[in-house]
């Protein structure tokens, strides 16, 4: 008998933009094409290129597995609308592949977060920068928001501290973009990173595989429409509730169960 399908239904507490992205790639059976220190070399640039951008925007097509009961893995998926303008203001826009809509805003003052389905929402005072905002957001409400890193000024040094490591496995193509193609490798995690060659090092595609997670799970996300000079007024990143929707409070995540002092990964749960 076919098991149900499991999937996660994160009501506006648990919006979740990217996974965790800077763990590693797993090794491949082709022996590396290029040292190390070339592939950090890559990574850095791009790194230095997206913190010293003022503004950008970037649709993210993104898909992830879910590991059922039975042990099948099915794919679920979204794309996401992603504007920034530094030092203090956001917007993230997401639509899932069956419809529903949730998103995040940031104007320099506040944080806001929606979920059309629950049709339900919730904000927080937070005057300060988009790093700011985001390190409370994640430390202080205890909430996910997994891409941080990619959009933070600090990204070349949680790179650094993140990635163990890193090299060149070639050059390939992208939705027609010629890219580099680095396998990287963390402390439990592996990710692939395709990122474009010439004057704008900007990612192309990830691949994440979680190998300490139950049924090793991946993410992926292609990204396309990048655009360094958007024009994007304050009205942009202003949040009005939706119609009829209800105000709720944050609150923080329930740690997963343990079993014989390991944590659990609870199937049908995206990692």
């Amino acid at each position: 008998m076919p098991q149900p399908i499991c999937r996660d239904r994160p009501a506006v507490l648990f919006i979740v933009f990217l996974v965790g992205i800077f763990a590693g790639a797993p090794t491949p059976s082709i022996a590396a094409s290029a040292p190390d220190v070339q592939a950090k070399a890559i990574l850095q640039r791009m790194a230095d290129f997206l913190s010293q951008a003022q503004r950008l925007s970037v649709t993210a097509e993104i898909g992830f597995d879910v590991v059922q009961a039975s042990g099948e893995k099915l794919e679920f998926g979204e794309t996401r609308q992603i504007v920034i303008r530094r030092p203090d203001r956001t917007r993230v826009d997401i639509t899932k592949r069956d419809g529903a809509t949730s998103g995040f805003r940031f104007d320099g003052q506040e944080i806001a977060v929606f979920n059309t389905r629950e049709n339900v929402y919730a904000t927080a005072a937070k005057p300060g920068t988009l790093d700011e905002a985001i390190a409370y957001f994640i430390n202080t409400l205890d909430m996910r928001f997994p891409l941080a890193e990619i959009f933070s000024t600090q990204l070349a040094e949680s790179l650094a501290a993140k990635v163990r490591t890193a090299y060149n496995v070639g050059p390939e193509r992208i939705m027609g973009i010629p890219c580099e193609h680095l396998a990287l490798r963390g402390d439990q995690n592996d990710m692939q990173l395709w990122v474009a060659q010439g004057s704008q090092p900007l990612p192309c595609r990830l691949v994440i595989t979680y190998n300490a997670a139950e049924g090793q799970p991946q993410f992926w996300a292609q990204f396309s429409d990048w655009n360094l000079s958007p024009d994007v007024p304050d009205a942009q990143f202003a949040f009005t509730p939706p119609e009829g929707a209800t105000r709720i409070a944050f609150a923080a995540r329930k740690p997963a169960p343990t079993v014989g002092g390991k944590q659990k990964t609870k199937k049908g749960s995206r990692p």
